[in-house]
């Protein structure tokens, strides 16, 4: 058994897309229209074949208090692998990124948080 699906809701898919590979940099697999909404997925370029994250649309009601209260606790809804967290921080910042948490070492782990600008908090995070 291995993960085949991820998801994120997201409150605009074409506003998510366009932060989701335009600044985070991954590319986009899936776009299929699903009503008025689209089956919409993204993949690492590094690995097109491997695991997909679906921009999901946040429009069944227990969504935005979910995300509401994830947001206000300062719980990432996810979180990425990246080679040096302090180097992709800066990155994004330089792209205007807003971060709610710089690089912070914990153990065997270095991790940021970001505003993913779709409702959602983002964990970047480097093992050392």
């Amino acid at each position: 058994m291995r993960i085949h699906l991820s998801s994120v809701f997201v409150d605009d898919q074409a506003k998510a897309l366009s932060f989701y590979t335009d600044v985070l940099g991954f590319v986009k697999k899936n776009d299929v229209p699903v009503g008025e909404d689209r089956w919409l997925t993204v993949v690492s370029p590094d690995d097109p074949d491997g695991t997909e994250l679906l921009l999901e649309p946040s429009g069944h009601p227990a969504v935005q208090p979910y995300k509401d209260a994830l947001v206000a606790d300062g719980i990432p809804a996810t979180a990425f692998a990246v080679d040096d967290v302090r180097a992709e921080y800066d990155r994004l910042r330089g792209l205007g990124v807003r971060f709610t948490q710089e690089p912070l070492e914990m153990g065997p782990v270095v991790t940021a948080v970001l505003d993913d600008t779709c409702g959602n908090l983002i964990q970047i995070a480097q093992y050392k």
